[in-house]
């Protein structure tokens, strides 16, 4: 028997509960590097095998390191050994985020985020979605029962049946959190719910004002629907024309753009005397490039185009002049206020914070003005 196999014995045969024991072992084994940060653990059968202990035994001991923040556990993937980002016991605080989507639109505010998380010394426990409620909720539940000190949530309202009673939910959770990207959709004027989020309305307003500066009189709005952001950049196009006195036409929102429904959508342009377009997305802005050159229209000559989220927006044929939502800052600013409230506690007041997007003028704008006068 070797020196390890006698202390092991020694151990397992103490008084000492036996996953006490299995604790040690498994922690032991993370210190030494037999998993490293990032590793996954076996499977608990396999664990309870190896060290000859019931499957309770090994789910206590897992819990335990998971109560001492060394691993964590996922939910339908297995549980894992910490980053080296986090505070495997060094004391660090710990913060859970989470997002719909690591693909699209999200990448710039988790950037931001974590780059103040960790500038302070915080791990980040990050997880995903998918725009799944049930991911969502269950996600939710593991990262407090992690141990987090505090939560930055973009949760899915525009797929909830009431999303306000959801975030009213949200202040029975047992640490400070807040809303990125996300506010209350319908909230009481004393609603105490903390969060940072770009200004829709007030971008959109900056396109519709562009366009009308050029001298575009008639504007069609190319939109969607069920997306997290759909409804406020549709009621801040709705808002902007109201506001600005311009002639809006050919307003219609999809929850899916195809080519021929696009294609549509441009004869129906021509027809209604259309000369600009605001599109609430970069690739249907795109797209709609396509099909009015198609129709034998020019771009910017004959109508000019304007996205909204300036995701790719520079990469096309004819770069798109676009809202640019501050999404590095919504997510800076949003840990920025979580630190406040972790640090203070429940004496720290509510914050709600709506930060006004950049307009990126780029060559997919035409000037109606400067046409008529040359007779075009």
């Amino acid at each position: 028997m070797t020196s390890a196999e006698s202390e092991d014995s020694f151990l397992h045969s103490s008084a000492r509960p036996k996953w006490q024991w299995a604790a040690d072992r498994l922690r032991k084994d993370i210190a030494d590097g037999v998993w490293g940060p990032g590793d996954q653990l076996p499977v608990e059968r396999e664990l309870a095998t190896t060290l000859n202990v019931s499957i309770n035994t090994i789910r206590r001991a897992v819990g335990q390191l998971v109560h001492e923040q060394i691993v964590l556990r996922r939910q339908g993937a297995g549980t894992f050994v910490r980053s080296e980002s986090a505070p495997i016991a060094t004391g660090r605080p710990l913060v859970g985020v989470l997002v719909p989507s690591t693909t699209y639109y999200y990448p710039r505010v988790i950037d931001g985020l974590q780059r103040v998380l960790r500038g302070a010394g915080v791990g980040v426990v990050l997880v995903c979605s998918k725009y799944d409620l049930d991911v969502e909720r269950e996600e939710l539940r593991t990262m407090l029962e992690t141990g987090v000190q505090g939560l930055l949530l973009v949760p899915s309202l525009h797929l909830m049946d009431d999303p306000q009673s959801y975030v009213d939910g949200l202040r029975d959770l047992p640490v400070p959190y807040v809303l990125a990207e996300r506010r209350p959709p319908s909230p009481e004027p004393d609603d105490p719910t903390t969060f940072v989020g770009t200004d829709h309305a007030g971008g959109v307003c900056k396109a519709v004002r562009h366009l009308k500066e050029l001298g575009h009189q008639r504007i069609g709005f190319l939109g969607r629907v069920s997306t997290g952001t759909s409804e406020q950049v549709a009621a801040g196009f709705e808002q902007a024309v109201e506001l600005l006195k311009v002639d809006a036409a050919a307003t219609s929102c999809r929850l899916l753009w195809q080519a021929q429904d696009i294609s549509a959508y441009a004869r129906r342009c021509v027809e209604s005397g259309v000369t600009a377009v605001f599109c609430h997305g970069d690739r249907d802005a795109a797209a709609l490039i396509v099909a009015a050159r198609r129709l034998g229209l020019s771009v910017p000559g004959d109508l000019a185009v304007v996205a909204y989220d300036d995701e790719v927006a520079e990469v096309g044929d004819v770069p798109l002049t676009a809202v640019s939502p501050p999404k590095s800052e919504v997510g800076a600013l949003a840990a920025q206020l979580l630190l406040h409230r972790i640090d203070g506690g429940r004496t720290v007041p509510s914050q709600q914070v709506l930060i006004q997007p950049r307009l990126v003028v780029r060559a997919s704008c035409g000037s109606a003005v400067l046409h008529e006068k040359a007779g075009t």
